[in-house]
């Protein structure tokens, strides 16, 4: 096996392609990875997702720096890895966006749209409302080419339900603004390849083998066999 690093150009092109992701944030100094359903924007170079409130995203609030992994494996020796570093950014519902466009199909009918109005960008300042208007449209827009990309959050927010909590369903749309990428990509040691690819003995040469080593074991235990009942 080979490994390659990745120019950004590679790694961006993996990230545009890619669904399911692994979300890193960290407070105080505890990790926590979880798979999460992003999308990347090409013309913002973003990560959009959507979710409910839960532990990653009060990590978040807490400490907006972040990571996403992604990948693709075909085998142990061929496959690519990227992780972008960037930074947390909550995109609240405002009073002139359209909620009921932006709200994902099918959810709850009792279900409560209730958006914190928080920003983590620049130190906690708030963005103006166009702003996050736009942003929170372009964040539907993105993530809705993925016909799933409301079921994990739907899913959570039910399992929460079933377990007895009250809790009105609270839909998060985030971005994740990408500082840097680093990426790399194993592929087959082409010595390797030619040793496993080298052509088996023929078959009467394995033929006269296996019979020399059966002809030689067998005489060895009639031998034992007749030195036993000596």
């Amino acid at each position: 096996m080979v490994i390659h690093e990745m120019s950004r150009d590679e790694c961006l092109q993996l990230l545009a392609r890619a669904r399911l992701a692994r979300l890193g944030c960290a407070h105080k100094n505890h990790p926590y990875v979880v798979p999460v359903n992003l999308a990347y924007d090409e013309a913002s170079g973003c990560f959009y997702g959507f979710t409910t409130p839960g532990q990653k995203v009060e990590w978040m609030r807490a400490n907006s720096l972040v990571c996403v992994e992604v990948d693709e494996i075909v085998a142990y020796d061929q496959w690519v890895s990227v992780i972008a570093f960037g930074r947390y950014e909550e995109l609240p519902e405002t009073a002139g966006s359209d909620g009921a466009r932006l709200r994902a199909p099918e959810r709850p009918r009792h279900a409560a749209e209730a958006i914190l109005p928080w920003s983590a960008d620049s130190g906690h300042r708030q963005c103006n409302d166009e702003g996050r208007k736009d942003e929170r449209e372009r964040a539907w827009r993105v993530l809705k080419t993925n016909p799933m990309w409301t079921e994990p959050c739907f899913s959570a927010w039910k399992a929460r339900a079933l377990g007895g909590s009250a809790e009105p369903f609270v839909s998060v749309y985030y971005r994740i603004r990408i500082d840097r990428v680093t990426g790399h990509k194993a592929t087959p040691d082409a010595r390797e390849v030619v040793s496993y690819a080298a052509p088996a003995p023929p078959a009467g040469r394995c033929s006269w083998l296996r019979k020399t080593i059966t002809r030689v074991f067998t005489g060895r235990s009639r031998k034992a066999g007749s030195a036993t009942y000596k």
